[in-house]
């Protein structure tokens, strides 16, 4: 659905964005993570073409963005991050006016505004002016407007900015079931976001793509070595002399003591033989074991390796 080849955007001397190519799968929850700075929304900006790249191309839904730019445009819902809405209208003459804009009326115009009003959870404020909105409901009727003419893309640029926890839920809830029919991009600075709602995620640092694919694939791009958890009913000096013995085993991370439990973190280069190794080493010793199992790095730990450079500048 989305294919992005070799985009690059220059502010001056500024890069924001090198050289970042990238596919979205049509049906695909991608989320774009990054530091404040990494030039996330520069890379949406350019998919929905309100940008026009120093070099290189995209396209969306077979349309390239340098040349077809109107039919990008009626394919792609856009939020954002600064919110497109008039303060002085009212929720519903907002999205009346934005789906005439759309090229939506009488009976369709009707019913996409009945659609959002109710999947937004806006009903009760339909008549309400937008500036007295809390900033949940202004989110939600941002997210209205993108949804209004049923595009079959939705590019949203930090969509839970701001909002409190139930807020929060309410719109992660909203991207899982909108991403039943539609292609969903979304930038986030947020670790949790990225994992509660993307199927696979883009992480974005200094204007550069430093890592793609699930979570798992991440991990395993920023981590050379496996880590395991181990406990074990024994003497800590014994467990210590036999865990040294092991060749699957380049260190021990981490190690505590308590009520007669060993408890150890050990990181080797392959999680699979040292597994296999603590295996045999416990059923040899007859130690009573409480946890032996693969010990994958967090998602946060994941971030930090794959960003971890000297920042250099950039644009959000």
């Amino acid at each position: 659905m989305i294919k992005a080849t070799g985009l690059t955007m220059n502010y001056g001397s500024v890069v924001a964005l090198e050289s970042a190519s990238f596919e979205v799968a049509k049906g695909e929850v991608v989320g774009l993570l990054g530091p404040n700075g990494a030039g996330k929304s520069t890379t949406m900006k350019i998919l929905t073409t309100y940008l026009y790249p120093t070099s290189g191309n995209a396209e969306v839904g077979g349309k390239s963005i340098l040349e077809e730019q109107l039919e990008v445009r009626r394919m792609i819902g856009y939020l954002p991050e600064v919110l497109p809405l008039y303060m002085n209208m009212e929720v519903g003459e907002y999205l009346d006016f934005v789906g005439r804009a759309r090229g939506l009326d009488g009976a369709k115009l009707k019913e996409r505004i009945d659609f959002v009003v109710d999947k937004c959870k806006l009903k009760k404020m339909f008549h309400r002016p937008i500036q007295e909105l809390s900033k949940g409901y202004k989110q939600r009727t941002g997210l209205a407007q993108a949804l209004i003419h049923d595009p079959e893309v939705l590019i949203l640029d930090e969509p839970t900015s701001g909002l409190d926890p139930r807020q929060i839920q309410d719109i992660r809830d909203l991207v899982r079931e909108l991403a039943k029919e539609k292609t969903i991009i979304l930038s986030t600075h947020i670790l949790q976001e990225a994992e509660a709602m993307a199927d696979r995620i883009i992480i974005i640092n200094n204007g550069k793509i430093v890592g793609q694919g699930t979570i798992g694939e991440l991990r395993e791009m920023a981590h050379e070595t496996c880590r395991a958890a181990f406990a074990v009913c024994a003497g800590k000096e014994e467990v210590d002399a036999e865990l040294e013995k092991l060749g699957a085993i380049s260190h021990v991370a981490e190690t505590t003591e308590a009520d007669g439990v060993c408890r150890y973190v050990l990181v080797g280069p392959d999680d699979s033989a040292m597994i296999d190794e603590l295996g045999k080493l416990v059923t040899g010793k007859g130690w009573q074991v409480s946890e032996l199992a693969k010990l994958p790095y967090s998602l946060e730990e994941t971030f930090l390796a794959l960003t971890n450079t000297e920042k250099k500048g950039g644009a959000a």
